[in-house]
């Protein structure tokens, strides 16, 4: 495959896929430098996966010890 033909493929990629950016920037922190919109944008997305995930665990918890046998 020539050159021009693997700017083609990946152009027609591109164009059919919709992708515009490499999604690991936008989804783990990198060594890369990202543009300050992209970092906030990570940021808010931690921030909201780590709140989810600390209800989940608080659900699991609450649901554990209301499944407890009483000891009356």
């Amino acid at each position: 495959m020539g050159e021009n033909e693997y700017e083609a493929a990946v152009a027609a990629f591109l164009r059919t896929k919709g992708v515009t950016r490499c999604p690991t920037a936008c989804a783990v922190p990198t060594q890369g430098t990202i543009a300050a919109t992209d970092r906030a944008a990570l940021e808010n997305y931690a921030t909201a996966r780590a709140q989810t995930r600390r209800q989940r665990q608080v659900a699991r918890e609450r649901s554990f010890w209301a499944a407890q046998p009483s000891a009356d």
